[in-house]
């Protein structure tokens, strides 16, 4: 049996993330925004996910148009109904088709009625997979708004603002607010539209750590173009920075994403990125992904990284030398000294296997634990 619908009032999801984003108003909510309001009503059994894709959103698909051609049904009848099946959280063609189907008006209207007052993530996907389908650029606001849930609304809100709002501003905004699988789904999203204001984004900040990145990073490097910008790398650390990120996603992305192994370009963009660390002064961040760059091409095969042999050595060699200079060594020591988590952990775990002089003179003096 499914659990009952509480009689006690709950807040919408809409109002909750809007109140959690006005305590973070320029990055992600705290955990994406959990817990949500309906927690409690998604506990225990709930409807089984079809085992055939193209299935997943038919029964929802039924519940719409059984509603639809109800003249006189209220948005609010859906939220039980929805509730009752299961409903994808992608974009999906039947719910879609169904959409199309009713009276466009109505159907706006019973999406945002969804989206802005519904108390249960299932009515609310609902109600974004309408707007998804027949919104207009009326809708950007309240997408965007119930998108910073973007674990569980992400997908549906990319599709969205990728349709509504081609040139970009909306998936930019809502990008720079989310992470995780959320992050996902807009930077794809803004990977297929191409769209010139979204590639300096995608240069600089689309890569934010997290291991999920490397669903997209390949892809990020290929629509930015980022083997054209690489003479600007040393006039632009920002850019610099990001690139090398990018880069440390892509050897670990096989099987999620493009990885640097297939990656046309890598043996490029790793030389350029070398040469010009020695243009750019030290700093913890760079010392981190340059190492863990170095670490990859002492330890793989070179084709691992898209190069030759001999490209594979070129590029070693440069970096090493940068992280072995004594400004560089002396920022090291400096955040050793102040217990850098990260740095202590390369030293003990990874260190061994590079040789860099910073560690081997803290090894040879007993500084390792």
């Amino acid at each position: 049996m499914f659990r009952r619908r509480s009689a006690a009032p709950r807040t919408s999801l809409y109002d909750h993330a809007l109140r959690l984003h006005g305590r973070t108003p320029d990055g992600p909510l705290p955990k994406d925004g959990a817990p949500y309001p309906d927690g409690e009503l998604h506990r225990g059994r709930r409807p089984k996910r079809p085992e055939d894709p193209r299935r997943q959103g038919v029964r929802v698909a039924r519940v719409l148009d059984r509603h639809f051609a109800r003249t006189s049904a209220g948005p609010q009848e859906l939220v039980r109904a929805c509730h009752r099946v299961f409903v994808p959280m992608h974009p999906d063609e039947s719910i879609a088709a169904a959409a199309r189907r009713g009276e466009a008006d109505r159907v706006r209207a019973t999406g945002r009625w969804l989206v802005r007052h519904g108390d249960d993530r299932c009515a609310v996907l609902v109600g974004l997979a309408l707007l998804a389908a027949v919104g207009t650029a009326e809708d950007i606001p309240l997408i965007r708004t119930i998108g910073l849930l973007s674990h569980h609304f992400g997908p549906l809100a990319a599709a969205a603002l990728e349709r509504i709002d081609p040139s970009a501003r909306s998936l930019l905004w809502l990008a720079e607010r989310s992470g995780g699988w959320g992050r996902v789904y807009l930077v794809e999203a803004l990977c297929r539209l191409d769209h010139p204001d979204a590639r300096p984004w995608l240069l600089r900040r689309a890569v934010d750590g997290d291991f999920l990145n490397g669903y997209f990073a390949g892809r990020v490097a290929t629509v930015s173009r980022v083997h054209e910008e690489v003479d600007r790398l040393a006039d632009d650390p920002e850019l610099f920075d990001h690139v090398g990120r990018l880069m440390d996603v892509m050897t670990f992305a096989s099987g999620m994403g493009l990885s640097l192994r297939h990656y046309p370009h890598a043996a490029a963009v790793l030389a350029a990125h070398a040469r010009h660390a020695a243009d750019l002064p030290p700093t913890v961040a760079r010392f981190r992904i340059i190492a863990v760059l170095a670490l990859h091409l002492a330890t793989h095969p070179a084709e691992d990284s898209g190069c030759t042999e001999a490209q594979r050595a070129a590029v070693l060699a440069a970096y090493v030398a940068v992280l072995d200079r004594e400004d560089w060594c002396a920022t090291v020591r400096a955040a050793l000294e102040a217990q850098d988590h990260w740095l202590l952990w390369f030293a003990r775990e990874r260190a061994p296997r590079l040789s860099l002089r910073v560690f081997t003179e803290r090894s040879a003096a007993g500084g390792v634990d």
